[in-house]
């Protein structure tokens, strides 16, 4: 009996310790920093994120190919919209989104690749859970690194590359369940009557990491 007893443990034991990919909340707020390997591209932004309506507000400000610019726009994957806004004169472009929603997750075919604790040590830190892998998104490859919170699968640092790009870090913080103004979601009213124009392939750039998490 006790030999029993001893193997069941064991085998709870090891079923513990397999890790399975997870998905991320699906209402989060929070900010990041991004950068390219180069340094053609630097990207502070605050973001708001919901899955269950497959939207996305991103504000940011950043480098790009040695331009300074300033980002703000409502991503509304069902509609197929983006609203691109100005405060600063009250006025908001729209473009087709032609992009798939992605949530932030870690693909099933990840692989697990380790284990670690950010802080001093366990119970005075965040354990996190590093996953590598590739995958296809249309006509692109793509390499990635992620590490998420054991508990919550919280983004904490994403690392990509593409065919076309070279590697691209993205580091999170400030990360919040849940979605504190729900009307940062939504197209402010000097939006209405704003005719659609096409999406240029700098904005499609600056919004494209969230489809490679």
């Amino acid at each position: 009996m006790r030999a029993l007893v001893l193997l069941v443990c064991l085998v709870v034991g090891c079923l513990a310790q397999i890790h399975h990919p997870c998905s991320s909340p699906t209402l989060m707020t929070g900010s990041f920093l991004l950068a390219s390997q180069k340094g053609l591209q630097t990207v502070y932004a605050n973001y708001t994120y919901d899955a269950v309506g497959e939207r996305i507000r991103l504000q940011e400000v950043g480098d790009y190919n040695n331009e300074t610019f300033q980002f703000d726009a409502i991503l509304l994957y069902k509609q197929g919209i983006m609203y691109k806004l100005n405060y600063k004169n009250s006025t908001c472009s729209k473009a087709y989104l032609d992009t798939h929603f992605h949530p932030l997750m870690i693909p099933k075919n990840a692989s697990f690749r380790g284990q670690a604790v950010l802080g001093s040590s366990i119970g005075q830190g965040v354990l996190v859970n590093t996953w590598a892998g590739e995958l296809n998104l249309g006509n692109t490859a793509v390499k990635y690194v992620s590490i998420v919170t054991d508990i919550g699968c919280l983004p904490i640092c994403s690392v990509f590359n593409t065919d076309k790009s070279d590697w691209v870090a993205t580091s999170f913080f400030n990360v919040v369940v849940g979605i504190a103004d729900p009307q940062l979601l939504i197209p402010p009213p000097f939006c209405n009557g704003a005719q659609l124009e096409k999406k240029n392939e700098d904005e499609e750039d600056l919004i494209s990491f969230f489809s490679l998490f």
